[in-house]
């Protein structure tokens, strides 16, 4: 089970309400409707001339966009052998640096994505309650893209500018559908880093269950925003109750944690091998060296330019010392607090 050194809470800084600027028409959390396969636009964030430019990938996702380079946004979650995590597209990278640009890494081809590497996940716990599933694992990050010591952060249909992190990222699922058909579902969160993962989804039939999937909790990680008992090593499928859903910040100080997380009851747990369930997925490959310089396209500007970040081996070790709670990104000549949720989500 993962824990959350509270020592360390105070390093992590949610960048909620500190982007200024235009907000879309439409949120992407009120985006809904969307039907899989057809039902998909090419891209889901059209809106023009805001902050963070335009969505990096798209979401038309299938054959001909299959393959390790895929910036495919729509992702997908139907239990322990399918399911999806965001992560860069770039080796190396940060959660910090890249949430807004996050593409779908999925452990089942035929759907458009890039496929998680083969020996990456390290054990995953799946769990379906009432109102919610969810999958809590642990993951050689540096397979998809993540710098090893990165501890990353949150992404939801929701950011500070309300555009999603991914912008454009949408899921689907078919867990609670009734038909067996794959259903989107507009709320959810995953948070990445610290060689672990957590990725809920809300039950779409039932208004009530989006306070299991609130993105207000970001500094507290998976411990609380997912309760679990994950084990290194460990594959399994269990049925769950409901967590209890975090108090209201204004019960006391994020950093003070004012209560304890309780961890549900399971049962039900059926346990697997990662080689009965992951059977096709791709071979690993060597990260980078964290002192390689690494050059990957971000966004495109409002005036339709392209807009580069660029990380160094020093630049990549700075940003993991966790000594600040926002880092600078510019976009298009315009110097944003990026979403720097660094902070103890696994430990």
């Amino acid at each position: 089970m993962f824990s959350l050194p509270l020592a360390l809470a105070a390093l992590a800084v949610s960048a909620r309400a500190q982007i200024t600027g235009t907000f879309p028409a439409t949120p992407l959390a009120s985006k809904t409707g969307f039907t899989y396969p057809s039902g998909i636009p090419e891209k889901v964030d059209t809106d023009t001339g805001l902050i963070r430019g335009t969505q990096f990938g798209y979401n038309i996702c299938n054959s001909t966009t299959e393959n390790q380079n895929s910036n495919c946004q729509t992702a997908f979650f139907n239990g322990l052998d399918d399911f999806c995590l965001w992560a860069p597209a770039a080796p190396n990278s940060t959660v910090a640096d890249l949430e807004g640009e996050m593409v779908a890494w999925c452990t089942k081809p035929g759907r458009g994505t890039r496929l998680i590497p083969a020996g990456a996940l390290q054990g995953v716990q799946y769990i379906k309650t009432p109102d919610y599933a969810q999958v809590v694992g642990f993951i050689d990050q540096t397979q998809i893209n993540l710098q090893a010591d990165d501890f990353g952060g949150e992404m939801d249909p929701h950011g500070a500018d309300l555009r999603g992190n991914p912008m454009g990222g949408i899921l689907f699922t078919s867990i609670f559908s009734t038909d067996g058909n794959m259903q989107q579902a507009p709320e959810w969160n995953n948070f990445m880093g610290g060689k672990g993962f957590c990725f809920k989804v809300c039950n779409p039939n039932n208004p009530d269950s989006t306070k299991y999937c609130q993105n207000i909790y970001d500094r507290i990680g998976c411990v609380y925003n997912v309760p679990n008992t994950a084990q290194n090593g460990t594959f399994e499928a269990c049925q769950g109750d409901n967590m209890d859903p975090p108090p209201p910040e204004s019960l006391g100080p994020i950093t003070s944690i004012p209560y304890s997380a309780r961890i549900p009851p399971s049962s039900n747990c059926v346990p697997t091998s990662s080689a009965a369930i992951f059977t096709a997925l791709p071979s690993p490959t060597n990260a980078p060296s964290a002192s390689a310089p690494v050059t990957t396209v971000v966004s495109t500007g409002s005036d339709g330019s392209m807009v580069t970040l660029t990380q160094t081996g020093s630049a990549a070790a700075a940003s993991n010392t966790n000594t600040s709670g926002a880092e600078t990104l510019t976009i298009s000549g315009v110097s944003i607090l990026g979403a720097v949720i660094a902070s103890l989500f696994f430990a």
